[in-house]
Parts: C-alpha cells; sequence; structure tokens
C-alpha cells in the first residue's frame, strides 16, 4: 500500500518554518489531526478538516481513516517521543510518509551547546517523575521532557530529596519560536514560578557533599533498600543477578520478592527491562512500593498475592527469581511451565528443607547447583574475627529451547 498517511513534525515557528514537502502535504490534505495548539499553527490556506484529537487521546479516529489521505501534526520529530512512534507500532512502514523537524531536544542542545550524544534524554510526560532517581549521578547531562509548566519546580524539589540540591537547571520554553524563553537557577534555590507548559529542563547534576552516589552496576548496599530483613544480601544479590543476566526488553518474575531488591536491580540494568514483584505480605508491598520509586524504575509491577496462586494470568516471563516458598507445592513447577524457552530460572535456599526442593528439581530438569558463604570481619573483644552469614544454595537452570 502506497502511503496515505503523512506526519508532519512541526515547530514553534509553525508553517513558515515548514519544509516545501510538508507544505504541500498540509495544503493537499482532505483531514489534519493535531493538538489545538497546532492546528492553531496553520494558516488558512490549509483548508482540509481540522480534527482535535480526542480526549481521552487515542489514535482510533486516525486508524479508522486507513487508505485515505490523512495528515497528522506532530511536535518537532514525530518519531521522538511523539505520535508518530505510537502510530508507527500500528501500521507498516510503507504506508507513512514522515516529515520531521528538529526535536525540542536537538534544539536544546544547540541553545546550551551541549553534544547531544552525550546527553541522557528523559520522558516525564504522563510518567512518574521517580523515573529521574535512577539518572542522578554527579557530572551527567539530562535533558527531561516535562509534562506540563509545574515540572520543573517539581524537579527541582526531587532533585533536593535526592541530595542533588547543587544541581543547575535550566527551563526552556516554546523552543524555536516567537515566545522562546530561558531561565536558569540551582535546584536548592530554585526562583522561578510555573513555567510554560511547552518546556524542557536541562540539568546539570551535581550532587551534595554528603550525598552518597549509587552506582548503576548491580549489588547496591543493603542500606539503599527499606526493608524488614526479608533482603537477598548485597553479595548474594550481585551473583544471583549475574545468573539472572538482565537482557533488553526482557520481564523477569521476583517471586516471594520481600522488599524488591532483585527485581528492582534487574530493571536498572536496562531501561527496557521489565520486572513483575509477586509479594503476598502487606508490609513488604509497601517496602517494594517505596524502593521501586526512590531507586527509580516505577514501572516494577506488583503483584499483590502468594504464589503460586498469584501467577496465573501473568505474562510469561524470560527469567524467574525464586527469593522464598520453594517447598511450597506448586511454585517451582509453576514458574518453570510458565517460563518462555531459553529462559533461565534462578532459586535461593538457606533450610535443608528448601535445599532438598532444588536438589531435586535439578535431578529432574539440569541445571546447576552452587553454595555461597560469605563472611564479614567483625569485633571480637579487642580483635576481629570473621562472622559467617547463613550459607546460600543457588540453582541456576536454563530451559531448553524445545521445552
Amino acid at each position: 500500500m502506497a502511503p496515505w498517511l503523512t506526519i508532519v513534525g512541526i515547530g514553534e515557528d509553525g508553517f513558515s518554518g515548514l519544509g516545501k514537502q510538508a507544505r504541500r502535504a498540509l495544503l493537499a490534505a482532505p483531514r489534519i489531526f493535531g493538538s489545538p495548539r497546532q492546528l492553531a499553527l496553520l494558516p488558512r490556506c490549509v483548508a482540509g478538516e481540522r480534527l482535535n484529537w480526542p480526549s481521552p487521546f487515542s489514535l482510533a479516529p486516525v486508524l479508522a481513516l486507513r487508505g485515505e489521505p490523512v495528515c497528522v501534526l506532530a511536535s518537532g520529530d514525530p518519531m521522538f517521543y511523539g505520535v508518530g512512534a505510537s502510530l508507527a507500532r500500528q501500521l507498516p512502514a510503507e504506508e507513512l510518509q514522515v516529515l520531521p523537524m528538529p526535536s525540542s531536544c536537538a534544539l536544546a542542545a544547540a541553545r546550551l551547546g551541549w553534544a547531544l550524544q552525550d546527553v541522557q534524554v528523559i520522558s516525564i510526560v504522563a510518567r512518574p517523575l521517580a523515573a529521574l532517581n535512577a539518572h542522578l549521578y554527579s557530572g551527567l547531562r539530562l535533558l527531561v521532557l516535562s509534562n506540563d509548566g509545574d515540572s520543573p519546580a517539581a524537579i527541582a524539589r526531587q532533585l533536593c530529596e535526592r541530595g542533588f540540591g547543587p544541581s543547575r537547571l535550566h527551563v526552556l520554553e516554546h523552543l524555536g519560536g516567537p515566545q522562546a524563553r530561558q531561565v536558569s537557577g540551582s535546584a536548592e534555590d530554585w526562583p522561578h514560578g510555573r513555567a510554560a507548559d511547552l518546556n524542557l529542563v536541562a540539568i546539570e547534576c551535581q550532587a551534595s557533599t554528603t550525598t552518597v552516589q549509587l552506582s548503576p552496576i548491580v549489588g547496591l548496599p543493603d542500606n539503599a533498600f527499606r526493608h524488614d530483613g526479608q533482603l537477598t544480601k548485597r553479595d548474594v544479590r550481585a551473583i544471583t543477578l549475574a545468573r539472572l543476566a538482565p537482557r533488553p526488553g526482557e520481564l523477569l518474575w521476583d517471586v516471594g520478592a520481600g522488599c524488591g531488591s532483585i527485581g528492582i536491580e534487574w530493571m536498572r540494568a536496562h531501561p527496557s527491562c521489565r520486572a513483575l514483584a509477586i509479594e503476598a505480605d502487606e508490609g513488604r508491598q509497601a517496602y517494594i512500593e517505596h524502593n521501586r520509586d526512590t531507586l527509580g524504575v516505577p514501572g516494577l509491577q506488583l503483584v499483590r498475592g502468594k504464589a503460586p496462586e498469584a501467577l496465573a494470568g501473568l505474562e510469561r516471563p524470560d527469567a524467574v527469581f525464586i527469593g522464598g516458598g520453594v517447598t511450597r507445592d506448586g511454585v517451582l513447577a509453576t514458574c518453570w511451565e510458565q517460563l518462555r524457552p531459553g529462559g533461565r530460572l534462578v532459586a535461593n535456599a538457606v533450610t535443608l528443607q528448601s535445599e532438598l526442593a532444588l536438589a531435586t528439581f535439578r535431578d529432574t530438569h539440569g541445571g546447576e547447583l552452587t553454595r555461597i558463604h560469605v563472611a564479614h570481619a567483625q569485633p571480637l573483644g579487642s580483635f576481629d574475627t570473621w562472622r559467617q552469614a547463613l550459607p546460600i544454595t543457588l540453582l541456576d537452570v536454563v530451559k531448553p529451547l524445545d521445552a
């Protein structure tokens, strides 16, 4: 099918800033979809029917016209956090013609003199602000796509709460247009009121001298998590995650999640990693919700219930971690049955009964058992000695591709 849908990126400079191809497409279009702000940028000579997006937002009105000539207006680059990307997930590329303009991030980088390839881009448009927490490191430059005019002040407060009050913020409004404006200041002394709804926040991250910065590598310190003692400790957690081997786009089941440490570190490994934390205890559920936001992975999904019953109907995982409940009837069997072929199952055991369950499972399905001993130096009178933590037995097994 020849392209029937033309997606035009339009900037704050409006119709006059478009190239010839984009202007011709709009002049010839019988129907043009866009936001009220975008449609208002078109001159009278664009005679096509102007259609606002429905509220709540939906692509259905455009998709219902499939095969008929339609134009869609998008801000800047339609394929960068824009409606073009959403439409491309619904339609084959040969049905689309995309005519981009510079994105807001490209305009901001040009304005600030920042090398765009060295900048981390984050969107909080209809997304939790807590996602910012995973990217806070001194010296890092961030470009944050704001949700609205209240976002800059909210970002400043968030930075202060996380110990990054000295960070420098630049709020860029109406980039590329006649109303373009920039205001700057530090997060801890943010002097500006509400910004224009169309804004982008540039951050030069700087931690205060007392802030403990967390590494992006697995094995966060135990005190990074709020917990009641039901926690896979740091050294064992690092070994466990090495066996789980998170890959971009994969889904983890964290069964008997405790405070959610495994699922949280799985998701911190890559922005596209996903995790379901299955936990029955209400107190630990609250810990999971706190920890996922504090550590910057608000997308971690909490499943309230006890395995194996709570596993029914969940999306099949690429990897499973079982931190508790391996002796409960059906937990190991259900996790193995639902695991995708080629997926990894890792389970930890402390008691003799749970070790026996893992050994029995290995006899049937294969895999590797590893005993982990960790000791820490602690005072003994005027001397020091090794204090042995409870040994951990770890089962690591990969599901055959033909299973």
